[in-house]
């Protein structure tokens, strides 16, 4: 088929699932079925709008009790949330943090909050997240152990941390990773941004590694507008995160006293009450995503070189963004691939349907092409040939 066919079926499956387009049909907006303007007129009629107020501890357990995890802490956004979070697991100036090459740049944005530089890991084909058995053969290649704490011999730097990313909702293999990790000491930091609403082998993301994140932000399956979480099983760690995110101030009745350097990364009142009224329905966006995803594998079966991207069979995934493969003849070149994709983008676009590529491979970027990296074959290739699709939670809601 030519790259014309290929894309004038692509907007024929996308209307065989969603219908005519009468509007642009976003990546992914937001959905607000439920009781989000009452509990924000209650929130501003209270006028605690700000970092504290009832909304913003009721969020936090309404987290805890979805997820399972015994703590949560809301913060202002994701990247908020992971920055604490590796701080929290002693990451400092000079270190190094693993993380896949295959994410939003928030990821290692947080990692040079620390004053660490970002050490980019490859892909695994299956998870789309980091592959754990190609980072386990990295790591026996370029570790030194000293002292019990693992360096990389060839930078000379602490290995800090390693930070998986449940890329589309879709779960890394995560016993492979605490394995894998284990076997050197390296703390795990999730990065479960994307994966509100997946289960890894029953427990929920998140709460595999020493510390999880999440994200709130308008594009995610929940959105409070713009906030985040940290998860930890760890009632002392959660104690941490709280001070830390709240400029490490000392509990008094009228006193300011901070006994180190904190960050204001509580998240207000306002934005809390608009998530506690998108939890509520949770369940309900989760089980509409899920359905999306059958439609869409259904229907994108029906063209040769296409293929929809499916959870692990370990994983149960919320499937945030729905994907698909271009898996062309084996002889075209990444670059045929792009030109393909971009192609099926343009054509969507006129359509009515707003596709979007995958991100830019982090060490392509001016301020991380000089840091430290793993082969990233399968990340090289992933990003040629990956192709988001609409996906918001009320595009099935009944």
């Amino acid at each position: 088929m030519s790259e014309a066919e290929i894309a004038r079926d692509f907007v024929r499956v996308l209307k065989s699932v969603l219908g005519d387009a009468q509007t642009q049909v976003p990546l992914h907006a937001p959905f607000f079925p439920g009781k989000e303007k009452a509990y924000l007129q209650d929130c501003l009629d209270s006028t605690f709008v700000s970092s504290v107020g009832q909304y913003v501890d009721r969020f936090e357990r309404l987290i805890e009790e979805y997820t399972g995890a015994p703590h949560a802490v809301a913060v202002v956004n994701g990247t908020a949330a992971l920055h604490a979070a590796l701080v929290l697991a002693g990451v400092g100036p000079g270190d190094e943090v693993i993380l896949p090459a295959l994410t939003f740049v928030a990821t290692a944005n947080a990692v040079s909050y620390c004053g660490s530089v970002p050490h980019f890991a490859d892909s695994d084909r299956l998870t789309l997240g980091l592959d754990p058995l190609r980072l386990g053969k990295h790591l026996e290649a370029v570790v030194e152990m000293r002292d019990g704490q693992p360096f990389n011999s060839e930078t000379q730097r602490r290995i800090a941390a390693v930070v998986p990313v449940h890329v589309f909702g879709h779960s890394v293999d995560m016993d492979l990773l605490l394995e894998v990790c284990g076997s050197y000491g390296i703390p795990i930091v999730e990065d479960a941004a994307e994966s509100l609403g997946t289960f890894y082998k029953g427990r929920h993301t998140g709460r595999l590694g020493l510390l999880g994140t999440l994200s709130f932000n308008g594009n995610k399956i929940i959105t409070t507008g713009g906030g985040g979480a940290i998860l930890t099983e760890d009632a002392e760690l959660a104690r941490r995160a709280r001070h830390l995110t709240t400029t490490a101030k000392l509990p008094h009745a009228w006193k300011y006293e901070h006994d180190q350097v904190g960050f204001n990364y509580r998240m207000p009142n306002i934005n809390a009450a608009l998530g506690c009224g998108q939890m509520e329905s949770l369940e309900q966006f989760v089980n509409n995503k899920r359905r999306l995803a059958e439609r869409y594998c259904r229907a994108f079966g029906e063209i040769e070189g296409l293929e929809c991207y499916v959870e692990p069979e370990f994983s149960e995934s919320n499937y945030w963004l729905n994907a698909v493969l271009l898996n062309r003849a084996s002889g075209d070149t990444l670059s045929s691939v792009r030109a393909l994709r971009n192609k099926i983008i343009g054509s969507c676009a006129d359509a009515g349907y707003m596709l979007r590529p995958v991100w830019n491979l982090l060490p392509t970027l001016p301020m991380y092409q000089d840091c430290p990296r793993m082969n990233l074959d399968c990340a090289q290739n992933l990003e040629a040939r990956l192709l988001c699709l609409p996906s918001g939670p009320g595009l099935l809601a009944d």
